[in-house]
C-alpha cells in the first residue's frame, strides 16, 4: 500500500467504486479506495439491483438516466458483465392524484430528451401479460430504460475500470483515525497511514462514523429494508420461452416494487411498519451478513401484493433478503464539499445506488477537479442540511421518508415529521394567528393564515388548493393598505474589515453601493453560472450586510469560506437578525408613526438602507421590497423582534395592517415578473439567459469570479432567454418544469408560476430559445398533460414604470 495519494476514497461499495472511476476519467490517477472489508460489503451486495429514471428533482432524474447508460460503457472499457436487463419500468397509478403526478413527470421528460409514455390499463395488461390486477388502476408511465442487474458484478466493472485508469484499492483494512493536515489529510488505517490532499467519505452504512473521525455529522440513518425472491413461477417460464422479460413494475399504492429473478419474481416493500437500523451507530464488525426475517412488518404490504399481482399468491419463497441501507432525511444522496472542513468530500447516503451511483460519482468527480459541477447540484448538496441538524431531528425524518417513498408527492405539501423545530420570537404570536407553517432549512415560516372557521391545513394537490382565499385577501391587503411578512427566512450576513469591500467587488458581479446605499447582485461560479442572487446594503465602508436565500445558507457559506481574505470577515448573521418588511400604499405611513427619522422621498430614496430606532428597538432599515410595492425591511436584533412587532402592530392597526406569508408573496412578486432563487436563479442558468445581467457592473476594476465567462456569452449572446407568461390556465397554475410547446415542438421549460390575485390571471415564467422571444407570441404550456393556451407578456402586469414600487 503506497504512502500518498492525491484522494483516498473510504469504502468499496457502488458509490465508492464509482467516485473512484470516475476520478480516473476525468485526469485524475494518483487514487486510492481503502475497503474495511471486500467490495461491496455493508449495503451493496443485497441490493435488489433495479434501477430507474423516475426522479421528482429534474436534475436528479438526468444523472440516473447518466448512470443508467454508463453500464454499457463500463462493459465495453473492463469486459466484465453488469448483468444488465433493460425490462422497461411500469409505475401504475392507482388514483387520480398520483395519476396527474405521472403525467407531470412525463411533461418534464419531454424537454429532458427521455423517452416515457402514459399507458392506459389495456397497455398495462398487454406489458405485463395480463399479470397484474388492474382494478381500480387509472393508467401507468411506462420508460424503456428502466430495468435491474448484477450488484457485485457492476461494483466490480466500476472498481476494475478504475484500477484500468491508475487506481489503487485496498482492502481488508479498516481506517481507524482521520487527521486534517495543512495539505489535506493523514488517513490512519489498520496497514498503515496514508497522507492525501482529498478525503472522500464514501462510507455506506459506516459513513456517520467516518464523519465523526473529522468532527462531521452527517444527517443519514440506516433503514432495515425487506424483499423476497419466489420460487419458478410457470407464467414467468412461459414469458422466458417467448424471448422476453417481464418487466419492472412499480405499485406506490402497494409500496411495493416488482421484477423478474431468474424464473420468478422479486418483489421490495416500503412498509408503513418499518424498522430504523443501528440509530446508535453501525457496528464495525457488522458486514456480509443479513438482518433476520420479519414477515409481521410486511404482512399488510404481502396481503396487498398477492391482491395486485394474484400470481404471488401461488408462488412459493425461495428466499428472504433483509438488510440495512442508509437514507438522508429527504431520501435524496449527500454528496459534496463538507462546509468548514478543507477537502473533505461527502458521498454518502446514496440510498438508490444502481440507479444514481453512476450520476453522483461523475458530480463528486467534476466538483473536485472542476471545482463545481455540470448540473445544479442543490438537490443532492450536502450542505442543504447545514450545521443545525441532529440525530433528533434525523431519525423520525429518515422514518417519514422511507414511509412516504412511494406516497404522491404534491408541490404544496408540508410533511409534519421533526416539527415545529426551529422557530423565531413570533412563532407563538403567529401561531395564535392561525397561521399555516411552512418549512425551509429547518425554520417555520408562515405559508398563509387561515381565514376563520377554515381548517389551519393546506390540503396537497396539483390544483389550486384550500389557500386560495386566505392568499388572494393577504396579497390584496397589499396592495391596498399595509401587509407585514416576517424577514427571518431571509439568509444574512454581516460583511466587516477593511478590505471589506475589496472582497465583495471580487465575490459579487454587481455594483458595490456607496455607504447608505444598497444594490442587487447576482453572484457566479467560475463557469459565468449564477450561485447566488444578494441584495449588499453598505453601512459604512468596512461594514457591509447581505441578504439572500434563508435556505442557501450551507451553500453561500461554503462559498465565502472557499473564497476568503485576509481584512475580511463574514459573519453568518441570519439567526442573530431578524425583524420584518412592510409593504403596501400605507407603509411609510406606518412606519412614519413609530420613527424619529425623516422618511420623506428624497430623504429615504428607493434603495436606501439606514440606521434609525423603530419604537424602542436599534434597527436597520432598507427602502425596498420584494413585493415590488411601497415598502420596507426593518432588520433588529433577536431579541428585539417582539417589541418591534409589538409596535408595529399597534400603530398599524387603522391602516389596515394585516400579515401576510409566503403564498401571497410568491403571488405578489410574479406581477412585477420578480424571479426567485432556486427557480429562475440557479446554478443551470446564466445572467445573460435571466435578465441577472443588467445588474452586472461589466466595467468595475475588479476581476469578479465568472467575468470572463460571463463576458463571453455577453459577446455572442444566450441561447435562451427567461421570458414571462399569461396562461389560459383552468384550476391548476404552472408550478415548475413545465414544457412550453410552440409550433408542435417542445422549445422550452417553465421554472415558476402561480395566480396572479391583484391581477386575476394565470402567470408563469420560463425559458424560450433567444431568436423566438416576442412580446405577445402565442405558444402552449403543458399542465397535468393538458396544453394550455399561453401569451409571451414582457411588461411587468402591475405598476409598469415602478411609481409605485419607488415612490
Amino acid at each position: 500500500m503506497k504512502t500518498h495519494a492525491r484522494v483516498v476514497v473510504i469504502g468499496g461499495g457502488v458509490v465508492g467504486c464509482s467516485v473512484l472511476y470516475h476520478l480516473t476519467k476525468l485526469g485524475w490517477s494518483d487514487v486510492m479506495l481503502i475497503e474495511r472489508s471486500e467490495l461491496t460489503s455493508g449495503s451493496t451486495w443485497h441490493a435488489a439491483g433495479g434501477f430507474h429514471t423516475l426522479n421528482g428533482d429534474t436534475n436528479m432524474a438526468a444523472l440516473q438516466g447518466y448512470t443508467i447508460r454508463l453500464y454499457k460503457e463500463l462493459e465495453a472499457i473492463t469486459g466484465m458483465s453488469c448483468g444488465l436487463h433493460h425490462v422497461g419500468g411500469i409505475t401504475l397509478a392507482d388514483n387520480e392524484a398520483r395519476f396527474e403526478q405521472l403525467k407531470a413527470e412525463r411533461a418534464k421528460h419531454r424537454y429532458m430528451g427521455l423517452d416515457t409514455e402514459i399507458l392506459g390499463p389495456d397497455e398495462i395488461r398487454k406489458l405485463t401479460d395480463g399479470m397484474v390486477n388492474l382494478e381500480g388502476i387509472i393508467g401507468a408511465l411506462y420508460d424503456p430504460l428502466d430495468g435491474h442487474l448484477d450488484p457485485s458484478g457492476t461494483t466490480h466493472a466500476y472498481a476494475k475500470a478504475a484500477r484500468m485508469g491508475g487506481a489503487e484499492i485496498v482492502l481488508h483494512n479498516r481506517v481507524l483515525e482521520t487527521r486534517p493536515t495543512k495539505e489535506g489529510w493523514e488517513v490512519v488505517t489498520e496497514k498503515g497511514t496514508v497522507t492525501c490532499e482529498h478525503l472522500v467519505n464514501a462510507g455506506g452504512l459506516w459513513a456517520r462514523e467516518i464523519g465523526a473521525m473529522a468532527g462531521v455529522y452527517l444527517p443519514l440513518l440506516p433503514m432495515a429494508h425487506q424483499y423476497l425472491v419466489t420460487d419458478d413461477i410457470p407464467e414467468i417460464v412461459d414469458i422466458m420461452k417467448s424471448g422476453r422479460e417481464f418487466p419492472h413494475v412499480m405499485d406506490p399504492g402497494g409500496e411495493s416494487y416488482l421484477r423478474q429473478e431468474g424464473r420468478g419474481l422479486c418483489i421490495g416493500f416500503y412498509e408503513k411498519p418499518c424498522e430504523p437500523w443501528a440509530v446508535d451507530g453501525t457496528p464495525w464488525t457488522f458486514g456480509h451478513e443479513l438482518l433476520n426475517e420479519q414477515f409481521d412488518k410486511i404482512e399488510d404490504s404481502v396481503a396487498f401484493a398477492y391482491r395486485r399481482f394474484p400470481v404471488l399468491e401461488r408462488s412459493g419463497v425461495k428466499r428472504v433478503i433483509h438488510g440495512p441501507f442508509t437514507f438522508a432525511p429527504d431520501g435524496n444522496p449527500l454528496i459534496g464539499p463538507v462546509q468548514g472542513l478543507r477537502n473533505y468530500w461527502s458521498a454518502c447516503a446514496v440510498m438508490a445506488g444502481f440507479s444514481q451511483g453512476g450520476g453522483m460519482g461523475l458530480a463528486l468527480a467534476q466538483w473536485m477537479i472542476h471545482g463545481e459541477v455540470e448540473r445544479d447540484p442543490r438537490g443532492f448538496d450536502v450542505s442543504r442540511f447545514g450545521t443545525w441538524t441532529s440525530p433528533g431531528y434525523t431519525v423520525p425524518k429518515v422514518i417519514e421518508n422511507y414511509q412516504m417513498r412511494f406516497s404522491v408527492s404534491y408541490p404544496n405539501e408540508e410533511r409534519p415529521a421533526a416539527r415545529p423545530f426551529r422557530t423565531t420570537p413570533m412563532y407563538q404570536v403567529f401561531d395564535q394567528m392561525n397561521a399555516v407553517w411552512g418549512q425551509q432549512y429547518g425554520l417555520e415560516v408562515v405559508n398563509y393564515h387561515a381565514l376563520p372557521g377554515e381548517p389551519r391545513y393546506e390540503e396537497p394537490s396539483f390544483k389550486r388548493s384550500n389557500a386560495w382565499e386566505a392568499t388572494r385577501q393577504e396579497v390584496l391587503a397589499v396592495r391596498e393598505g399595509v401587509g407585514i411578512n416576517e424577514v427571518q427566512n431571509f439568509g444574512k450576513y454581516r460583511v466587516t474589515g477593511p478590505n471589506a469591500r475589496e472582497w465583495l467587488d471580487r465575490i459579487m458581479a454587481g455594483t458595490i453601493p456607496k455607504p447608505g446605499r444598497l444594490s442587487l447582485t447576482p453572484m457566479l461560479a467560475h463557469s459565468g453560472k449564477i450561485i447566488g442572487d444578494f441584495t449588499v446594503s453598505c453601512l459604512s465602508e468596512t461594514e457591509f450586510q447581505l441578504t439572500a436565500s434563508y435556505g442557501a445558507q450551507g451553500w453561500h457559506e461554503r462559498w465565502f469560506e472557499q473564497n476568503a481574505m485576509a481584512g475580511c470577515r463574514v459573519e453568518n448573521i441570519s439567526d442573530a437578525r431578524s425583524g420584518f418588511q412592510i409593504a403596501g400604499p400605507n407603509a411609510r405611513e406606518l412606519l412614519s408613526r413609530v420613527t424619529r427619522s425623516d422618511l420623506g422621498p428624497d430623504a429615504f430614496k428607493f434603495m436606501d438602507v439606514k440606521r434609525m430606532t423603530v419604537g424602542m428597538a436599534n434597527c436597520i432599515v432598507q427602502r425596498v421590497s420584494y413585493t415590488a410595492d411601497l415598502g420596507y425591511e426593518i432588520f433588529t436584533d433577536h431579541m428585539s423582534v417582539r417589541h418591534l412587532w409589538d409596535t408595529l402592530n399597534a400603530a398599524g392597526k387603522d391602516l389596515g395592517l394585516r400579515p401576510f406569508g409566503m403564498r401571497a408573496m410568491m403571488s405578489l412578486r410574479l406581477d412585477k415578473w420578480f424571479g426567485s432563487w432556486g427557480r429562475e436563479f440557479s446554478p443551470d442558468y446564466t445572467p445573460c439567459e435571466t435578465g441577472l445581467d443588467r445588474f452586472i457592473r461589466w466595467n468595475k476594476a475588479a476581476d469578479w469570479i465568472g467575468k470572463a465567462a460571463a463576458t463571453a456569452e455577453k459577446a455572442t449572446g444566450p441561447k435562451r432567454k427567461l421570458v414571462s407568461f399569461v396562461v389560459d390556465a383552468k384550476d391548476a397554475d404552472v408550478v415548475a418544469w413545465e414544457p412550453i410547446w410552440l409550433d408542435g415542438d417542445v422549445v422550452g421549460f417553465c421554472t415558476s408560476g402561480g395566480f396572479s390575485h391583484w391581477t386575476g390571471k394565470s402567470v408563469a415564467m420560463g425559458f424560450l430559445p433567444a431568436d423566438r422571444v416576442q412580446d405577445g407570441l402565442a405558444c402552449e404550456i403543458e399542465i397535468l398533460g393538458e396544453r394550455r393556451p399561453a401569451t409571451v407578456h414582457l411588461a411587468p402586469l402591475w405598476d409598469a414604470d415602478g411609481a409605485r414600487m419607488r415612490g
